[in-house]
């Protein structure tokens, strides 16, 4: 183990590699403050679960436009450089409402004020999430490349380990710190965050415009219009990205697509390059995202979360107000829920990869039905009088739900690998990631609407379990579309 973080550390030098295992730990590690705002939005605005629900889900939507942190960081550098002085922006923007809010009473406690706060708080984690993604992948180019895989697994085992430690540390202290201390707590790590910014070094980038006469052809995506030159921890890169020249057979394209990147001005001259370079980004990935074999998957996975409403607010009001569950204890049950995750990844990639895709997204479709089923035996006191604590069947519960919905994830993840086209694997891999994302957050809204539509509020759960049935039959209608999914597919091929 030492020696394998030896090697990571020859590669990327000790700064790059702090800064990566750094913003994953803190993403993993929200989990610590986001604990806090759930309680705060329950027991200081005294929001109904609905209500909850609703500003939460609007302040995760900024997770759900990905692509466009990536294009722009990508099209319009900052003093020449593209990744540094977005993740700096990105940091502030992380700090500076946990700041605003443990410091100011009145903006803690107004809900409007507190959502516009928590979504510019996302959208800083999102932006920053975007572009370390991206520095990774420029990092093990070229000569690193056979590190592409141990950089990952730092990555996850960060972001783990900070999910783990979240989750452990917030229960304990919102039963012992204010919550405004931990707001401002939780501010130490952004702050660390933004002084480690500074001591990655990061290299000028030359843009070159299109030749006069040049065209945009779908067979080659990524003809040559940048130069970059990426320097992480001291040891530059030359990188020459997008150049690739196109062979003669490729030289008949079609007149809609003919110098599509070189529009003149009204003085005749070309567009400026950056805008040529935002233009071909936009267009390829909304042409490739076009394709069926593209298109029908992802409209999977979207589906899956649009049409099973999100009742996990409702659910945490009621543990928290019904069943009297400790703070403490909801932390500890989200722990298990992490090391499922980690285990259901291990036993994915072990027994399952192998398999076709759509066996393992219907078996895991069942088993959520029949994981949310258990939350019924809860509602309904039947694990009383079996005998069963609520404890034991809460920690059950969260332990296999989080591991089942790996199964899932999995699958969403190799997919949307096998799918992205030569060029623009990273934008349109974080459309991919956007779209599920936007899937949880409509999702969100939907089990909001349900909750409200059944009137279930804070202390009035008689229609909870109606809910939750809803919630069973909504889990197989993803089954009915599973066609979208390649029939061949599995987690080797696609």
């Amino acid at each position: 183990m030492i020696g394998w973080f030896k090697q990571l550390h020859t590669a990327f030098g000790a700064s790059f590699l702090w800064l990566v295992c750094l913003i994953y730990f803190t993403q993993g590690f929200r989990s610590f403050v986001w604990t806090a705002v759930s309680y705060q939005l329950k027991d200081n605005l005294k929001l109904s679960p609905s209500a909850s629900q609703f500003v939460t889900s609007i302040a995760f939507f900024p997770w759900s436009v990905k692509p466009l942190y990536g294009i722009l960081s990508d099209c319009f550098p900052i003093r020449g450089r593209k990744r540094i002085p977005y993740l700096t922006l990105a940091t502030l923007l992380s700090l500076l409402p946990w700041l605003i809010l443990g410091l100011s009473d009145f903006l803690r406690n107004t809900r409007i004020e507190l959502m516009i706060l928590l979504t510019l708080q996302n959208l800083g984690s999102a932006m920053a999430d975007v572009v370390i993604d991206a520095m990774i992948a420029e990092a093990v180019r070229l000569e690193r490349a056979s590190f592409a895989g141990d950089l990952q697994s730092v990555s996850w085992l960060s972001m783990a380990f900070g999910g783990i430690c979240g989750s452990l540390l917030g229960g304990y202290a919102l039963d012992n710190l204010r919550i405004d201390m931990i707001f401002l707590l939780f501010s130490v790590l952004p702050a660390l965050q933004l002084f480690s910014c500074g001591l990655v070094e990061e290299g000028s980038v030359q843009v070159k415009a299109f030749p006069e006469g040049s065209a945009f052809n779908g067979s080659d995506m990524t003809s040559g219009i940048i130069d970059e030159e990426v320097q992480f921890s001291g040891e530059k890169s030359k990188i020459s990205t997008l150049r690739r020249k196109k062979s003669q057979k490729n030289t008949k394209r079609a007149p809609t697509t003919e110098k599509i990147f070189q529009p003149p001005d009204k003085n005749g001259s070309s567009a400026s390059p950056w805008y040529q370079s935002l233009k071909m980004a936009t267009y390829t990935l909304f042409r490739a995202f076009r394709q069926p074999a593209i298109l029908r998957p992802m409209a999977w996975f979207f589906l899956a979360h649009v049409t099973v409403p999100n009742l996990s607010t409702v659910m945490f009001y009621y543990q928290a107000e019904f069943l009297k569950l400790e703070a403490s204890f909801l932390g500890t049950a989200r722990v298990l829920g992490w090391l499922s995750l980690m285990i259901g990844t291990l036993t994915y990639n072990r027994y399952l990869k192998k398999m076709r895709l759509r066996h393992i997204l219907m078996f895991t479709q069942v088993c959520l039905a029949i994981l949310t089923v258990l939350d019924m035996v809860l509602v309904s006191r039947a694990n009383v009088s079996l005998g069963i604590s609520d404890k034991v069947t809460v920690l059950f519960g969260s332990a296999l739900s989080d591991g089942i919905n790996q199964f899932k994830f999995m699958p969403f993840l190799i997919l949307s690998g096998q799918l992205c086209p030569p060029g623009v694997e990273g934008t349109l891999f974080a459309l991919f990631m956007s779209i599920n994302n936007l899937g949880s957050t409509v999702g969100s809204f939907v089990g909001a609407g349900l909750a409200s539509v059944l009137n279930i509020s804070s202390g009035s759960f008689d229609n909870l379990f109606l809910g939750i049935g809803i919630q069973v039959l909504c889990t197989f209608i993803p089954v009915v579309f599973l066609f979208l999914i390649p029939k061949e597919a599995t987690g080797i091929s696609a």
